[in-house]
């Protein structure tokens, strides 16, 4: 039960200080993020290839529901300031953590129970004749993912919190890279157990199609899965990971709050990113000419980069065939390549030639990226799909930390808070317009293009133009104007805050 922990007395003052975090303990915290990395392979990886490839639903509904669950992000907002008043177990980030990873753990059970219900009442009225039943099973999906969201923002900001308060300024940067980068190794192990685990799933189908009698063999092309195996086992998978992902975040967080946490011995609380509102990040990016680009900027390179997101495991299921087990390994080559293309441009990279320069050929990247990847359906070779996705990885993590790079170059110490989080939150719902989009245009290209990868090809042709408009943006910022006129103009945003 939570507990009010307001104190309006003087903060205390510290007896002793709190030990420092060590690299093994950065670790450790790490494990929460690659719990995370797990279960969006699940969520992102998994279902949406489900929901669009093996039961027929429109790629609107399954891009939208999923979507539902990142539309909710500026909840974490309210999160992150109840954290900070109320404790949870007596800890103020910690069972916030672990009551919130246990609820949406559920929520992910909950919503393949009702995915196969939804599927079901689509085959039975048909394509987009729906009945009342369909119109039930879509409403209560996009429920449960909203569930989902704020479950995971009830989590992941008092965890982000958390990173705050065992942390100083000098060993902030090493701990949060530390902890990002284990998301990143939750994807790529996500991806290669998951489809471990999927293939056991399909060898299952395989036995069961030979003993009655139907394993059809041609060039060795995917056996289809019956969907009774494939339920069955999609069902233990999604038992079984969410058991492991609470013990992890339970592993990651356990004992650390008390050991390390400065949180109360500090008389000021940060700007955080989870203390900023939506309509506050808005004032905030459109503050000035300047920071009105770079926002524009960002927005734009979230969109294309992430409009893939719900459609390309899809993609490797209807244009070239692949099982399951297969397109959910796309994403391992996805996280790997975004993994070594974080970790290496900021030592080979940027400063050879610059954090613009780095974002601007990061995004050129990209957009050849998905090129390759429309190229790879004409083909219709896994390996070829494979090795694209692997280049926009690396590419996509050139992009976003030059980005980054660039947005804290930009604004000075005394506002960056600020800044940061108001690109946060307005990242978060980037992130769910692009998983929307991904789903509308690609039903938009079934209804135009008989062929599959034409009608694939069209998300990731718009994400290849919206890259080069991006570039098109970032060239108008000026950092010398940046730097000038920001500061001051974010300054009058904050002022007329706190005037009413």
């Amino acid at each position: 039960m939570a507990t009010s922990d307001l104190n309006f007395s003087s903060p205390p003052q510290e007896t002793s200080p709190s030990p420092q975090v060590k690299l093994p303990t950065m670790f450790r915290l790490g494990l929460f993020q690659m719990a995370l990395g797990v279960m969006s392979i699940l969520t992102l990886g998994v279902l949406n290839r489900v929901m669009i490839s093996e039961l027929g639903i429109p790629a609107t509904i399954a891009a939208g529901t999923l979507a539902l669950s990142q539309f909710v992000a500026p909840a974490r907002v309210w999160f992150g300031q109840l954290s900070d008043s109320k404790t949870i177990f007596g800890l103020h980030r910690s069972g916030y953590v672990w009551v919130g990873t246990a609820l949406f753990t559920f929520a992910a059970f909950l919503a393949v129970q009702v995915m196969w219900q939804l599927g079901d009442s689509i085959r039975e009225a048909g394509g987009w004749f729906w009945s009342g039943e369909t119109v039930f099973f879509t409403a209560l999906l996009g429920l449960i993912f909203i569930f989902y969201g704020l479950a995971l923002s009830a989590s992941s900001t008092p965890f982000a919190a958390l990173l705050v308060d065992i942390s100083e300024e000098e060993n902030r940067s090493r701990l949060v890279g530390t902890v990002w980068s284990m998301l990143m190794v939750g994807i790529v192990i996500g991806g290669v157990s998951g489809g471990i685990l999927l293939s056991i799933i399909q060898q299952e189908g395989v036995i069961w199609s030979a003993n009655v009698g139907s394993l059809l063999l041609s060039n060795e092309k995917v056996i289809q899965t019956p969907l009774e195996t494939l339920q069955g086992g999609i069902n233990r998978l999604f038992i079984v990971v969410p058991l492991v992902v609470f013990g992890l975040a339970f592993l990651a967080t356990w004992g650390i709050e008390k050991k390390y946490s400065r949180y109360k011995s500090r008389s000021t609380v940060a700007d955080r990113e989870d203390s900023v509102t939506l309509g506050r990040a808005i004032r905030v990016l459109t503050a000035s000419r300047q920071t009105g680009l770079f926002f524009s900027f960002l927005i734009m390179m979230t969109i294309s980069l992430f409009m893939q997101e719900a459609v390309l495991e899809p993609y490797g299921g209807e244009v070239f065939d692949l099982p399951i087990s297969q397109t959910t390994q796309l994403n391992a080559f996805w996280g790997l390549g975004t993994l070594i293309g974080v970790s290496s441009t900021g030592f080979l990279v940027v400063p050879r030639i610059g954090k613009q320069n780095t974002t601007r050929l990061g995004c050129l990247l990209v957009a050849g990226s998905f090129i390759l990847i429309i190229l790879s359906g004409l083909t219709q070779e896994a390996v070829v799909l494979k090795s694209a996705v692997f280049l926009f990885g690396l590419a996509a993590g050139l992009t976003t930390t030059g980005a980054i790079s660039l947005m804290l170059d930009l604004t000075a110490a005394e506002t960056a808070g600020t800044f940061i989080g108001a690109w946060g939150l307005a990242q978060a719902l980037a992130r769910a317009m692009a998983t929307l989009a991904g789903g509308i245009v690609l039903d938009v290209g079934k209804a135009l293009f008989t062929a599959p990868v034409f009608a694939y090809g069209l998300v990731f042709g718009l994400q290849a133009l919206g890259m080069l408009g991006a570039i098109g943006l970032l060239n108008r910022v000026d950092v010398s104007e940046f730097r000038t006129t920001t500061n001051q103009a974010i300054s009058t945003v904050m002022e007329g805050d706190l005037d009413g």
